[in-house]
């Protein structure tokens, strides 16, 4: 199997975290049209795609009394609560993509790992690399988990692309890089300016100094999108984070074009 390139649309880039669960679907459509345009001219490219939960499994999250290393007493409803909202900007997600003529194998992370103190421990990547086989496009997103100490876990899509990606390359499919789209021109620096290459240290070193996640949010935004990345290129896979909010910079990403990635992490 050729290399294969992770995608992630960022919570705040499809939905707008300040609210409850509003979802931009004129974002998500064009999102869509621009991924489908790439898959036209490169259909054997394979590709994961993930996307936050943005105002729906934060805001869920947050109504269900979830708070992180704090275990809820009773879990059940919380679970129940947010799979629920997760899921439903999931279906608004494949809704955009079909409608965009991709062929969407939809993939749960609440069904497929079971966590330890957030950290999935079970593992049911299987039909992600059959779905890749096949020709389809994986989707998966930032879901709840059942965890054996916590009772229940937000585990990010940070973390399951993280997950997906060791088993993958365990099973000798290459990763060749990730693309992280979000609202903003890359990673900023202290004057607001952005930064256009960082290695992975010095990616690591940046994580205490950006600004909190707007809105409702409850995994950790762009300082766990840094620790992601900077651990990723470590592993020699590289991360471009892009505003997607800009028309077409999202498909320029696609084809490799040098000026549309904002910020690239890599190892050195």
């Amino acid at each position: 199997m050729r290399p294969v390139t992770f995608i992630k649309w960022g919570g705040s880039l499809i939905t707008d975290k300040t609210g409850r669960f509003s979802v931009r679907t004129d974002v998500l459509a064009r999102l869509a049209d621009e991924l489908a345009r790439y898959h036209a001219n490169a259909p054997n490219a394979p590709i994961v795609l993930g996307h936050g939960s943005g105002s729906f499994g934060h805001v869920a999250a947050r109504e269900a009394g979830f708070a992180p290393s704090a275990p809820l007493t009773d879990p059940a409803p919380a679970l129940s609560q947010i799979q629920k909202a997760v899921a439903a900007l999931h279906r608004h997600v494949a809704h955009a993509l079909r409608n965009a003529g991709l062929p969407v194998f939809s993939w749960a992370p609440s069904s497929a790992f079971v966590t330890t103190r957030d950290t999935p421990q079970l593992n049911g990547a299987a039909p992600v690399q059959h779905a890749l086989s096949a020709g389809a496009l994986p989707v998966t997103y930032g879901d709840v988990t059942l965890d054996t100490e916590h009772g229940l876990s937000i585990c990010s899509t940070e973390t399951v692309f993280r997950t997906l990606i060791d088993a993958l390359q365990a099973r000798n499919i290459p990763v060749a890089r990730v693309l992280w789209c979000g609202n903003t021109d890359g990673v900023y620096d202290a004057n607001g300016h952005t930064r256009p290459h960082l290695t992975a240290a010095q990616a690591r070193a940046m994580i205490s100094n950006v600004h909190a996640p707007g809105g409702t949010d409850v995994t950790g935004g762009m300082a766990l999108r840094l620790r992601t990345a900077s651990a990723l290129a470590e592993q020699g896979i590289d991360s471009l984070l892009l505003n997607g909010t800009v028309p077409d910079r999202f498909a320029a990403a696609l084809r490799s074009d040098p000026d549309a990635h904002r910020t690239h992490i890599a190892a050195v």
